[in-house]
């Protein structure tokens, strides 16, 4: 991994080292730069390397150097860029650790939307298909995610792997059942629907505070968004034209967000696209009601369409606001604690390992 500064991705490395190691399993957790929250909440049985590189393309070197000499039975790697060093990599070590790489975001959806350096993309766009498909092993954490690097790399869809996230940490109920470090969960207040993720277009909060405005316009509601990002400045200037600063706040980051998650009444996933949606699991494991955009790809695949929480279309204020309302006036909601437990950390295991390990 590049570091461990935050995010779904970083969250589920350290699920898996965890879990492999308490399956007796020796495991290094290879970082370009080992910094980040997520360093606090490794088992101390977890070795972390840190190659001190300034980014993953840089670590190619020290790469090639620790696998020549730990010569680990299997290297997983998460990320594109990184997936495509580690390809590399295990090539240039002559080959004796099984390289398996994991996709974990809608793969054409986020390459057409993404803003980072035009000539950097277009190379490593040129090299994935070439790398993925020396891979030795490929998972994706979504059917959706599956099929559209199938399409999209020129991938044979029948050796990728479909692994779901092992969303379910072990520590996610005795967090979630620690008092929220917000005042309006102390307050016998309003009604207090959450979102979260980082603050970027992917995750298109703009649609989530006009949706909530028009649920406001209806009810008394408050609106609470964790996570940190670009955008922040360009939300909270939203937040004020629409003059809903005491009723929808931006709490960014948060260590606990699960506490925050079990005391609000409803959970909102309102992105662009995903791969998975690891905080659907999580909210559904803490018995929040969740509403989702029907994104590529993951949200259809964990609500099974719609079963356990309403589907809307991207983009659709009108609609998401008339399902959080609808969701919000609803008596009885399905089991979604049930369905959450289809994502464990046994499971997530038991795939990774399968894959990383076959025979």
């Amino acid at each position: 991994m590049p570091s461990l500064r935050g995010g779904g991705a970083e969250r589920i490395m350290v699920i898996l080292a965890n879990g492999f190691i308490r399956r007796g399993i020796r495991v290094d957790l290879v970082l370009s730069k080992a910094e980040g929250p997520y360093l606090d909440d490794l088992s101390s049985e977890v070795k972390v390397i840190d190659l001190r590189s300034r980014g993953v393309l840089f670590s190619l070197y020290e790469l090639v150097k620790y696998l020549g000499k730990e010569r680990p039975s299997a290297l997983l790697s998460a990320m594109g860029h990184t997936n495509v060093v580690a390809v590399i990599a295990g090539m240039l070590a002559g080959g004796a650790t099984r390289v398996v790489i994991s996709e974990r975001n809608h793969y054409s959806v986020s390459t057409e939307n993404a803003k980072n350096n035009i000539v950097r993309r277009k190379i490593l766009n040129f090299v994935r298909p070439w790398a993925y498909s020396r891979a030795d092993g490929i998972v994706a954490i979504s059917c959706g995610v599956a099929d559209d690097i199938a399409e999209n790399l020129g991938l044979n869809r029948s050796e990728i792997d479909v692994v779901y996230n092992p969303a379910l940490a072990p520590n996610l109920l005795p967090l979630s059942l620690q008092n929220p470090d917000h005042h309006w969960f102390r307050q016998d207040s309003a009604p207090v629907i959450l979102g979260t993720g980082r603050l970027t277009p992917q995750k298109d909060f703009i649609t989530l505070i006009k949706a909530f405005e028009m649920v406001y316009q209806q009810r008394d509601v408050k609106l609470l968004i964790l996570g940190e990002g670009h955008l922040r400045g360009e939300i909270e200037a939203m937040i004020k034209k629409m003059g809903l600063q005491n009723v929808v706040e931006l709490v960014g980051y948060v260590r606990n967000p699960y506490s925050y998650m079990r005391n609000a009444a409803l959970f909102v996933l309102s992105s662009r696209w995903e791969g998975f949606g690891n905080v659907i699991v999580e909210s559904m494991a803490c018995g929040t009601p969740v509403v989702s955009t029907d994104c590529p790809s993951g949200p259809a695949e964990i609500l099974e369409n719609g079963k356990w929480g309403r589907l809307v279309p991207v983009g659709d204020k009108t609609a998401l606001a008339s399902a959080i309302l609808t969701t919000l006036d609803e008596a009885k909601h399905p089991d979604v604690v049930e369905r959450s437990r289809d994502f464990s950390v046994e499971k997530g295991v038991d795939g990774y390992f399968n894959v990383l390990f076959p025979g």
